[in-house]
């Protein structure tokens, strides 16, 4: 089995412990795709979608443990009932919002990146809403915490900068 990566991620975040948890977590936070001078011809039509599918490889996490602890507390659950990184075949999934491509140079500007700075990216799908979205899906063992009212505590390290008013005298 031969797995390719097609170019890499430009991101603000180099530490996972400053990276959003989850997209939602930084939904403007912008970033970079590169996508390798082979694979740009691909890349043809799909400026016409505005959300992305990253897939992704989780290359600075090592090993794995059948049961994690969740970052809101509660009891320890198996890895591939968590969206855990440090996972048994260390491959991620992320969507994003498509703000421009350039196929010629292979860059695409995304927003809502929760992947750290060099991340390898293995292959792009769309997002299609009448096949990725589920809305009846439930929220598993979520289910009873929100519920209850208690909802995920999901880090927003990025925010965007505050425009400040022109210096007086100008």
């Amino acid at each position: 089995m031969e797995i390719t990566i097609i170019g890499h991620a430009k991101t603000p975040w180099t530490r996972r412990q400053d990276a959003p948890h989850q997209p939602s977590a930084a939904s403007d936070a912008p970033g970079t795709i590169e996508i390798a001078a082979p694979y740009r011809a691909a890349l043809a039509s799909l400026e016409t979608f505005s959300r992305l599918w990253l897939i992704f490889l989780f290359d600075r996490s090592t090993g794995f443990a059948p049961l994690v602890k969740p970052p809101r507390g509660g009891p320890k659950r198996g890895v591939l009932a968590t969206r855990a990184p440090n996972r048994p075949s260390q491959i991620g999934l992320t969507c994003v919002r498509l703000e421009s491509l350039d196929a010629t140079t292979g860059v695409l500007q995304v927003r809502g990146i929760d992947l750290l700075d060099q991340t390898p990216i293995l292959d792009l799908k769309p997002y299609l809403p009448f096949v990725d979205a589920w809305p009846e899906a439930g929220h598993g063992w979520l289910e009873a915490d929100l519920a209850a009212g208690i909802e995920p505590r999901l880090r927003k390290p990025w925010q965007a900068p505050k425009s400040r008013p022109p210096p007086d005298g100008d």
